[in-house]
């Protein structure tokens, strides 16, 4: 598999993302902190882009599919020169530690909510820099869309059109999100809250790329499938850091 190079400037706009968000989480101090679930490992270099799972509230599985995001990071560092952790983390969104990690993947079945404390802190997030990526395995649509409502009531959640830089950041999806998995026979979607021009949340339905991100034995997806689940994940990551 052919590996892509970063430009120096690329590499310099990435990595200065995690600092950025780091001195929002220094500006608004007194937040409560709940306890996080990270591990205590630590990548050796300090400079990593660092992804972090979201643990929700409203009863959602959020913790669905151990094997992706360790895949997806592992397959980001192959097949590319971007310095990324490949240790997952783990954090709520009242975490401390939170504004360390500049994108956010949120994957389950059922109902994600968010409570007015975190909705706010949420919001800090999103407007100094931060991305997060809700990936719908089955049966988030409806009531997540409503919950994204809330978050910015001023903004209006919309379908991301097809020639939207997220679709072309860094590989092309002309026809939008690909189509990883069946779930009620629906064109793949993604949905977003945008900011100032910026998408800062992105909601994927109808796709599932974060089954594809799962070990191969897992679903049983061909490795095509899987290559487009990877790579729009990419595409995601280089969006969320670039913008």
């Amino acid at each position: 598999m052919r590996r892509f190079s970063v430009p120096l400037p690329l590499l310099l706009a990435l990595t200065a993302a995690a600092p950025a968000l780091a001195q929002v989480s220094r500006d608004f101090p007194g937040l409560q902190a709940i306890p996080n679930y990270q591990t205590t490992q630590q990548n050796p270099n300090p400079s990593a882009i660092r992804v972090a799972r979201l643990h929700y509230s409203g009863g959602g599985d959020w913790y669905w599919g151990g094997s992706a995001i360790p895949n997806f990071l592992r397959y980001v560092r192959r097949n590319t020169d971007i310095p990324v952790d490949t240790i997952e983390k783990q954090v709520t969104i009242m975490d401390p530690d939170l504004f360390k990690y500049p994108f956010l993947f949120a994957t389950g079945h059922g109902v994600m909510k968010f409570t007015p404390e975190e909705k706010e802190r949420l919001q800090r997030y999103l407007l100094g820099g931060g991305f997060l990526f809700v990936n719908d395995s089955y049966g988030m649509d409806k009531t997540f869309r409503d919950e994204m409502a809330k978050l910015f009531p001023d903004r209006q959640v919309t379908e991301v059109p097809f020639d939207h830089p997220i679709y072309h950041s860094f590989y092309d999806f002309p026809a939008g999100p690909p189509k990883i998995h069946e779930h009620d026979n629906k064109p793949p979607r993604g949905y977003a809250l945008v900011v100032n021009g910026r998408v800062v949340l992105y909601f994927l339905v109808e796709s599932d790329i974060g089954d594809g991100w799962e070990d191969p034995q897992v679903h049983n997806d061909p490795q095509e499938k899987r290559d487009e689940a990877f790579r729009m994940g990419l595409n995601l990551l280089t969006y969320a850091l670039l913008n």
